[in-house]
């Protein structure tokens, strides 16, 4: 079999290049969409599509891990040492007849570098609202502006989960790499909600919804129970450990079928081995599905319960109505998995589900604040208002 390079720097520039013109698209769209507007509305609009692409982007890597199209090309940052799989054509033909299933195709090959592209454009679009953002700082513009150093932390996160993508490769989907590489993605869509949620508030003057201390850690729980939950599901899909479990309720027709937690959750190792290299026992991998199953309910009962509480709050009501049905997409895209047989479309659901749960709690959390901290008058609907603005 051919031996490839791991890295390979020569398509570098030609692949930034793709990135600035795909970047392009929307900062044109956004530029003469907001043409007569303030800098503070065109900066405020392109965060908000920066948000949508970014989600765009983590429904596409889902896609790519779940099609097997993480090796297409197995060198980084291009393929075969090429900006596109059209100048790799002849090395993907080898290895597609050396190993015709692949894992490099020429269709696999195109999903994989279609991703390095995607991402590629969306480092430049954040690069943009980070030089933007010091601009307005450096003018000392009259406007209340978002503080710089948020687009910058941003743009610091964004370099490392291209390097985190990097290493997806180039350590051959390293279970702990790729759940990390997918948890600094849900990450960036907090960072990037964030920046969206402080420009509409500076715009509308700090509206900002009062509620209670108990309320408010609740949010915070459900956040981080969310956060854990999407580390186990990644884990569970990096470890292809999902039809372990093929039946419901019940885990192979047992309520309590027969585990290796040690063997499960050992971190460091490489795809289908244990520490010590030999091959991963399907004890390990139904302790790995069955802690995620297990964990699932807690989750979605304190996801309900929040739910719940936020509806009481005539300016949260919205939202939690999303909350309500992003629990109800997650546990029927969830059980379709296991009963289903894992089919492409509900996969990659449940992990735009999970990522749209990300953004919803960011959001809440951000619009909101405990009485005891906060004095100002309530507005009646700040979270619609700021998704319209």
């Amino acid at each position: 079999m051919t031996v490839q390079s791991l890295y390979n720097l020569s398509p570098l520039a030609s692949m930034m290049l793709v990135g600035v013109l795909l970047a392009l698209v929307p900062l044109l769209w956004v530029g003469w969409r907001n043409r007569r507007a303030t800098p503070m509305r065109r900066l405020q609009a392109l965060t908000l599509l920066t948000l949508f692409l970014t989600f765009d982007l983590v429904l596409f890597g889902a896609f790519t891990r779940l099609t097997d199209s993480g090796l297409g090309c197995p060198d980084w940052p291009g393929c075969y040492g090429h900006a596109s799989p059209l100048g790799a054509h002849a090395a993907i033909g080898v290895a597609q007849n050396e190993m015709p299933t692949g894992p490099v195709t020429h269709g696999k090959a195109w999903v994989e570098m279609v991703h390095r592209y995607l991402a590629t454009s969306v480092g430049v679009l954040i690069l943009v609202l980070t030089l933007a953002a010091w601009w307005a700082r450096w003018r000392k513009t009259p406007h209340r502006f978002l503080n710089p150093w948020w687009p910058t932390l941003t743009l610091l996160w964004v370099s490392l989960q291209g390097a985190f993508g990097a290493l997806t490769v180039t350590m051959k989907l390293f279970p702990a790499i790729v759940t990390l590489h997918l948890l600094g993605g849900l990450v960036l869509l907090a960072l990037l909600c964030l920046q969206a949620v402080k420009l509409s508030q500076l715009a509308q003057q700090n509206t900002t919804v009062l509620v209670s201390p108990g309320l408010r850690g609740l949010q915070w729980l459900s956040l981080v129970l969310l956060g854990l939950q999407v580390a186990l599901g990644g884990w569970v899909s990096t470890n292809y450990a999902v039809l372990a479990c093929s039946d419901f309720p019940l885990c192979q027709n047992s309520l309590w079928p027969l585990m290796n937690f040690k063997e499960g959750f050992e971190f460091w190792r490489e795809l289908g081995l244990t520490g010590t290299g030999e091959t991963i026992s399907f004890a390990a991998l139904t302790a790995i599905h069955y802690v995620h199953r297990s964990m699932a309910w807690l989750v979605l009962i304190v996801l309900g319960v929040l739910a719940w509480r936020l509806s009481r709050h005539a300016a949260l009501r919205r939202p939690s109505r999303w909350l309500a049905a992003l629990i109800g997409l997650q546990l029927a895209t969830g059980l379709s998995n296991v009963v289903l047989g894992w089919p492409l479309l509900a996969a990659v659901m449940h992990t735009g589900g999970a990522g749209a749960l990300v953004v919803t709690l960011t959001w809440t959390l951000l619009v909101s604040r405990t009485r005891s901290t906060f004095q100002a008058p309530v507005a009646s609907q700040p979270f619609e208002s700021s998704l319209s603005a």
